[in-house]
């Protein structure tokens, strides 16, 4: 075969060995985490083909319609190709609706249209998929834009060529339009509560006449319909075909109204033929992949590094459109009707604040610009920020960390939007309860009393919601602060961001929850899970102090005290009690089996700890346990991850240890360092300027920090402001396969705790 038939056969891939630089893309696994299930996450993801933070995904589904885990590696059929708005299995999807190519016989309900397949007749990629589909002899293609996708069906020669079309029950609606090829409805399935006036409509444009059409009902062919509004309307259409031939479909969506889905059609397909709008997906992907460029990685660094960035830019998406004018618009999630301004969702707060936000402030400023506008959007229409959106407000996890998200983006020089409305938005959320425990304060009022949500208030996981409650008055005050609020006014939660000493009980040295009359909760385990935390013990909360760490050190009897506590977390066994739930929850047998002690990666609350012995004067520490973490617990292959993916958060950390520092305390303008993985790392920042990142003979053995200089100065200290890297900067590591242990060990080296801000010393 000749080489550039070769290439072509193969796919980009294969130019790689013909010496051309492979583009960011190309090292990108979908399937990196698919391998998981319910009692066990390899990462809980599904491989989403899009664009970044586009308004719709889609993915083949391999699980039932309606099942949270869509595409599991180990499933062996397909039962369509779903547009999907899934933020993560736990929290399911809204507005999807499926689409399915069969021949033979007419199949049109999920099991019988299902076809075998497999892994090696597949190719998964940011920008594309595809798959050979045994049972019909059919290979299906698909290609995405923000709102829109072009298919591409290759069929044998055959008289009973179908596609099948499902809105999926719970209220749905399809229409024939023969004589324009055009099928048009909509889908209101939604896995959370209801919501008004919602509902997804789409249109299908093929470009092949149908040679018959029909809707059905669940398992029924509606005889002599051409539209069906029913609990589950589908419709299928059918064509003769040659051996070979290509049926392409147009689809687009809207959640506003049919009009709409047919102007984003238009106006993101419009003439393209599917491989002009592949062309313009790779496009997209590399120039938000290349964003962040790395050299010298082996080729598994390469692709668990991109695949991990491929991650992080998906979610939250878009929930705005552009109408006719061009003019941002949405349908509001939260009173069902259409109004100006943008809206995102799909995202979990208390996840995400750690490290996702922290790198759109840093490498997708203009990105998160928007999210912000649509955050006071929330508010305006809600009446509340979200702490977890799907597409509205859902009733999960603890926190007030839209708090920190909305002042990280102030702090780190977003501007060009309505920071007014969103103070009044922190305001109103830190100091009242909301609707729901997951929006507000549940416990705010004791809080504000006691300074703490008491262990028999009746309110669940409250040591843990004290905890990141401190952290959020601190995020809120500093944003008072920048706004210029008078001292009265943000004095409060100066005073509120020191609660987390409340907690601390001096006997175990951890934190313990607390009872309305001042005791400490009795009887306590500090290996049990859940009970007066959240998805982890105290073993792993206690490090929930993210502004203060130095006064959790002191609170621990100084830093040798302190680095032998962080060193225990290592070397205990993984014991647990999981008596608050039950059972062994997914993230406790994680931790498990992990093999790193009471560290638990594969969730979100211990995942700073490592960089906190940058604080207490031994940085070599976290330069080992941080490679040892990325090199152990991540790899682009389908069980790639150690838990839940969770929106990009998993990811973010890995990508920031990855480039050598990590954002401990996203609302302060620092992040602490690490060490590279990489011989070398260059950041395109949005401002035109670089950060350049080098570590000349980096390896897995010279993982250690032997000296650093930034722009081309001798630094001892353990961190790294955003306005250095803002302004563009020169970052050289000098690594060793020794610790040096007199480098960033005084007290001056640490990076910012609020009980060190001489601004705030009492």
């Amino acid at each position: 075969m000749k080489p550039t038939l070769f290439a072509a056969a193969l796919g980009l891939a294969a130019i790689a060995s013909f010496h051309v630089q492979a583009a960011p893309l190309d090292h990108v696994n979908p399937l990196m985490g698919t391998d998981s299930k319910p009692e066990l996450s390899n990462g809980n993801t599904y491989p989403s083909v899009g664009i970044p933070w586009g308004m719709n995904y889609w993915t083949p589904q391999t699980g039932k319609m309606g099942n949270g885990w869509a595409y599991t590696y180990t499933a062996d059929r397909i039962r369509g190709f779903k547009q999907t708005h899934q933020p993560s299995p736990w929290m399911n999807d809204y507005g999807q609706f499926a689409i399915m190519p069969v021949t033979g016989a007419k199949r049109f309900k999920e099991d019988d249209r299902a076809s075998w397949f497999s892994h090696k007749a597949e190719l998964a990629k940011p920008d594309y998929y595809r798959v050979y589909l045994a049972d019909s002899d059919v290979t299906a293609e698909l290609t995405p834009t923000e709102r829109a996708a072009q298919f591409r069906f290759t069929f044998p020669k055959t008289e009973q060529a179908w596609v099948v079309i499902d809105a999926l029950d719970k209220g749905s609606y399809v229409k024939l339009i023969p004589g324009e090829r055009k099928i048009v409805g909509y889908s209101t399935r939604h896995a959370g509560k209801p919501l008004t006036n919602f509902r997804n409509w789409f249109v299908i444009q093929f470009d092949k006449p149908f040679k018959s059409g029909e809707v059905w009902d669940g398992d029924k062919i509606l005889a002599g319909a051409q539209e069906a509004k029913v609990d589950h309307a589908g419709a299928i259409v059918g064509f003769a075909t040659a051996d070979g031939e290509k049926v392409g479909m147009r689809v687009a969506s809207s959640f506003i109204s049919l009009e709409q889905a047919e102007r984003n059609l238009a106006r993101e397909i419009g003439s393209d033929d599917f491989d002009a709008t592949r062309a313009k997906a790779a496009k997209r992907w590399n120039e938000v992949l290349g964003r962040v460029e790395i050299k010298g990685a082996s080729i598994d660094q390469q692709r668990t590094f991109y695949s991990s960035l491929y991650r992080m830019v998906q979610f939250p998406n878009k929930l705005y459109e552009l109408d006719e004018a061009g003019k941002p618009v949405h349908w509001s999630p939260y009173n069902g009707q259409v109004l100006p301004g943008r809206m995102f969702a799909g995202t979990g707060f208390w996840d995400t604040f750690r490290a996702l936000y922290p790198f759109l402030n840093l490498m997708y400023p203009s990105v998160n610009r928007e999210m912000q506008e649509g955050l006071a959007n929330d508010f305006k229409e809600g009446g509340w920020l979200p702490e977890w959106s799907s597409p509205g407000y859902a009733n999960v996890m603890v926190g007030n960390n839209s708090a920190s998200v909305v002042a990280e983006a102030w702090l780190k020089g977003l501007r060009g939007y309505d920071i007014e409305t969103l103070w009044q938005a922190l305001v109103h959320g830190a100091n009242n309860a909301g609707p729901m425990e997951a929006v507000g304060r549940a416990g705010v009022e004791d809080y504000k009393r006691l300074g703490y949500v008491p262990y028999d208030s009746g309110i669940k996981e409250n040591a843990a919601r004290t905890l990141e409650y401190a952290y959020d008055d601190f995020a809120i005050y500093q944003l008072g602060k920048a706004l210029g609020k008078p001292q009265s006014e943000i004095g409060v939660y100066a005073e509120r961001a020191r609660n987390y000493r409340k907690l601390f009980d001096p006997e175990t040295g951890l934190m313990r929850g607390k009872n309305k009359d001042g005791s400490f909760q009795a009887p306590f385990n500090p290996f049990k899970w859940g009970d007066a935390f959240t998805e982890g013990n105290s073993w792993h909360y206690t490090w929930s102090v993210f502004h203060d760490v130095v006064g959790l050190i002191e609170l621990m009897g100084g830093r040798q005290a302190f680095v032998n506590k962080l060193d225990a977390v290592w070397t205990m066994p993984p014991v647990f009690d999981d008596s608050y739930y039950g059972q062994v929850i997914h993230e406790i047998r994680e931790m498990q089996i992990a093999g790193m002690g009471q560290y638990a990666h594969g969730n979100q609350p211990i995942q700073h700890m490592i960089y906190l012995y940058d604080y207490a004067g031994a940085p070599w520490k976290t330069q080992y346990w941080a490679r040892e973490v990325m090199n152990r617990l991540y790899r682009a292959t389908p069980d790639g991850y150690c838990g839940d993916e969770d929106n990009g958060q998993t990811s973010a950390w890995y990508v920031f240890s990855a480039l050598g520092f990590y954002p401990v305390t996203p609302s302060s303008p620092q992040y602490a360092l690490g060490a590279p993985l990489f011989p070398e790392a260059v950041l395109h920042l949005e401002n035109g300027r670089k950060v350049s990142i080098k570590a000349p003979g980096n390896s897995d053995t010279k993982r250690y920090v032997d000296a650093l200089s930034i722009d081309g100065k001798p630094v001892s200290r353990n961190w790294i402001g955003h306005d250095e890297l803002m302004h563009g900067a020169q970052l050289e590591f000098r690594m060793s396969d020794k610790p040096n242990q007199r480098r960033g060990t005084a007290a001056a080296d640490a990076p910012y705790s609020f009980s060190q801000d001489p601004s705030e010393k009492r």
